[in-house]
């Protein structure tokens, strides 16, 4: 069995479809999934979704991204996060590509993430665009290590990989190491210890060969899987067993609700 360890089913691209999603997560042998929140303004969404589906769980956060939006105080993101198929804290981060001046109310954001993952005892769900050394010094300075977490969809370099692998962070790789150019990542994939990997889609984004191009779905983690066993040598069964019990080692709560 494998799990997503991150999609947006709340999304437009998805809203809707959520029949179709489901049966093609069961036609390619995927459990479940876990619902990030980008903002929250959309947790009540995801919280319906996942209290219709046992199959789901939830993220709350809000993405570096996204400024128009209701600011996330560190009691805030501690009160939504006790509902108990909260699994975690973010999506969070640093994007230095949509923010190239790099302001300062994104580490401030980030920082109040860290803090209430560190006070709640749940982990982290990271975003990092050209911002590595910056999240790597804010993670340290607020001790991220003790609630620890995933870097989501990872694209840096092995080098990179390891810093966050001896802070005690998972990496979760995408439909993009099925790209054929995506040498950084096959080389993580290669080369990471394969119970520090979680598999995820990114869904709606980031569809895998051969779906590249359209909108992704949950059920196409399965590729993701395929690619990293084909890289390692290994079998794809290994790659599944393993991923899941590493999402379930990481979110505990996702054990409770999502049966092998």
């Amino acid at each position: 069995m494998l799990i997503d360890s991150h999609c947006h089913l709340h999304l437009p691209d998805l809203a809707g479809k959520h029949a179709e999603i489901f049966a093609e997560m069961a036609k390619n042998g995927v459990g479940g999934a876990i619902c990030v929140g980008v903002t929250i303004e959309d947790f009540p969404s995801i919280l319906a979704l996942i209290e219709r589906h046992p199959n789901l769980l939830a993220t709350v956060g809000v993405h570096p991204e996204n400024t128009d939006v209701q600011e996330a105080s560190l009691p805030a993101l501690c009160e939504l996060a006790q509902h108990p198929d909260v699994v975690a804290i973010g999506e969070t981060g640093l994007d230095y590509y949509w923010h190239k001046d790099r302001p300062e109310w994104q580490r401030e954001r980030f920082r109040t993430h860290i803090r209430a993952a560190r006070e709640l005892g749940k982990p982290l769900v990271i975003h990092n665009r050209e911002a590595t050394e910056d999240i790597l010094h804010l993670l340290v300075e607020e001790r991220a290590d003790e609630a620890g977490g995933v870097m989501h969809c990872f694209t840096e370099s092995w080098e990179m990989a390891q810093k966050f692998l001896d802070l005690g962070f998972y990496l979760s790789l995408s439909g993009i190491v099925t790209f054929k150019n995506a040498a950084q990542v096959k080389e993580v994939a290669r080369k990471a210890p394969l119970d520090r990997l979680l598999v995820e889609t990114d869904s709606p984004y980031l569809a895998p060969v051969p779906y590249r191009g359209k909108i992704n779905q949950p059920g196409y983690v399965r590729y993701v899987a395929e690619e990293i066993a084909r890289l390692r040598d290994i079998a794809f069964d290994e790659v599944a067993r393993t991923t899941t019990h590493n999402c379930f080692r990481l979110f505990p709560a996702a054990r409770k609700k999502i049966t092998l």
